[in-house]
C-alpha cells in the first residue's frame, strides 16, 4: 500500500499514470474481502486498481516457493496485457535483511549477498524495487500520516516458514535496528561489487565467447573465470539464476568434456578447436501447447504474430535431427536441442533451419503469419 501511494505520488507528478495489481492467493477465507476492500482504499486515493485471483494453491511443502511463482505469473501476464512495462514491486528493508539472512544460511557466494536487485530486466518487463533501503516502519508512518489503512498478512508472522523465523529472531519490525542497518548497507555495497563484476563478465564473454542465435556457444576451451562461465551456462540453460560459483571453479579453471548446470560441455568438432557448450538434451522442458508468444524450454519465444493449428506443439527437434544432419552444419548436439513446432507426429517447422522453404524440401500448407523478420520461415524466434 505505501508503494502504490508513492508510485501515484511520484507518477502523477509526472504526467503518468499507475495501475495498482492486487493478488489473492486464495489461502485464507478471508483474503478476498480483504483484496476487494484494498481496491477500494486505492480507488478513494485516485489509484486505478485491479485484482488478480490465483486458482489452484494448496497448503502443503514448498508453498511459499510455489505462491511467489504463481505470483509473478499473474504478475506479468497482467502487465503484458495491459501493455505495461515496469512493475514495482513493494521490498523493503527488512525483506532485504531477511534475502540476506537466508542466502547466508545457504552458503551463498558474493554475487548472492548482494541480495534482491533494484532493478532485473526481464523479456517483457523491467522490474523496480525502490524501496529496498526504505524502513518498513517509515512505511507504516507514511500510511498512517495520510490517514489510510492497510492489511497485515498473518502468513509473515507464520513461524513454520524460515523468513518469519528470521524476523522474529532479529527482532525488529520497523526495521530501525542495527542488525537490518548493517545488513541493508552490506548488501547496497555487494550490489555495487556484483554490478562491476557483471560489467567484467560481460566484456570477457564478448573476447572469448561465441554465442550463437540458435542456443548454444563456442568457447576458447582455455582457462576461465568462474564468473564468467556460471553466467554463460545460465544464458545456455535459460535458468533464472547462474550456479554456484563454487560448482564451476575446477571446470573453469581446466574446461573439458562435462555436464552441469543443464548445459553440456563438448568438443566443438567441426565449428572450431575449442568447446561447445549447448543445453542438455535430457534436461530440456516438454513439448508446450504452440500459442503465439509461447515460451519453450524458458529459451526461445514463439513469434507473437505467428499462426499455427490449434493442436500443434513446440518442443525439443529431438530424433527428428537425423532428418537435418546432412543439410546444416551444426553438430548434432545443438540440432537436437533446436525449437520444433509439430502436430502430433508431423514436423511441422523448425525455425532456425529455415524449414520449411521454397528450395526442394517438403512445404507443408502455408497456415502461419509472414515471418518477422523476413526469412524463409513463418515463424519467428527470440532469445526468451
Amino acid at each position: 500500500m505505501g508503494l502504490a501511494l508513492l508510485a501515484h505520488t511520484w507518477a502523477r507528478q509526472r504526467g503518468g499514470s499507475l495501475q495498482a495489481l492486487v493478488v489473492d492467493h486464495g489461502l485464507r477465507g478471508e483474503s478476498g474481502r480483504e483484496a476487494t476492500e484494498t481496491v477500494a482504499r486505492l480507488g478513494g486515493r485516485g489509484i486505478a486498481a485491479k485484482i488478480l485471483v490465483i486458482q489452484g494453491l494448496d497448503p502443503g511443502p514448498g508453498l511459499a516457493g510455489r505462491a511467489r511463482h504463481a505470483r509473478f505469473a499473474a504478475l506479468e501476464a497482467a502487465c503484458t496485457e495491459a501493455g505495461i512495462l515496469h512493475l514495482l514491486l513493494g521490498h523493503h528493508a527488512g525483506d532485504q535483511a531477511e534475502t540476506l539472512q537466508i542466502r547466508a544460511l545457504g552458503s551463498s557466494g558474493p554475487t548472492g549477498m548482494a541480495g534482491m536487485a533494484p532493478l532485473v530486466e526481464k523479456t517483457n518487463l523491467r522490474l523496480l524495487r525502490p524501496l529496498l533501503t526504505v524502513l518498513p516502519g517509515r512505511l507504516r508512518a507514511i500510511l498512517t500520516s495520510v490517514g489510510v489503512q492497510w492489511f497485515e498478512d498473518p502468513s509473515n508472522v507464520d513461524v513454520a516458514a524460515l523468513r518469519p523465523r528470521l524476523r522474529r529472531l532479529r527482532g525488529d519490525s520497523e526495521g530501525s535496528g542495527s542488525a537490518t542497518t548493517a545488513l541493508v548497507a552490506a548488501s547496497v555495497a555487494s550490489g555495487r561489487r556484483r554490478a562491476e563484476q557483471d560489467t567484467r563478465v560481460a566484456a570477457t564473454l564478448a573476447e572469448c565467447v561465441a554465442l550463437r542465435p540458435e542456443g548454444f556457444a563456442i568457447l576458447s576451451g582455455q582457462p576461465i573465470e568462474p564468473a564468467v562461465l556460471a553466467a554463460l551456462m545460465q544464458t545456455i540453460a535459460g535458468a533464472a539464476f547462474p550456479p554456484a560459483t563454487r560448482a564451476v571453479s575446477a571446470l573453469a579453471a581446466a574446461p573439458r568434456p562435462a555436464t552441469l548446470a543443464g548445459v553440456r560441455l563438448a568438443p566443438a568438432g567441426r565449428l572450431g578447436t575449442g568447446l561447445l557448450a549447448v543445453r542438455e538434451a535430457a534436461a530440456m522442458a516438454p513439448p508446450i501447447p504452440a500459442r503465439p508468444g509461447a515460451v519453450w524450454d524458458r529459451r526461445f519465444r514463439l513469434g507473437a504474430e505467428a499462426r499455427v493449428p490449434s493442436d500443434a506443439t513446440l518442443g525439443p527437434l529431438g530424433d527428428d535431427a537425423a532428418r537435418f544432419r546432412r543439410l546444416s552444419p551444426l553438430p548434432s548436439a545443438v540440432l537436437r536441442t533446436l525449437p520444433a513446432v509439430r502436430c502430433g507426429s508431423v514436423l511441422l517447422a523448425v525455425p532456425h533451419l529455415l524449414y520449411p522453404d521454397c528450395n526442394g524440401w517438403e512445404c507443408f500448407p502455408v497456415l502461419f503469419a509472414p515471418p518477422r523478420p523476413a526469412a524463409a520461415t513463418p515463424f519467428w524466434f527470440g532469445d526468451a
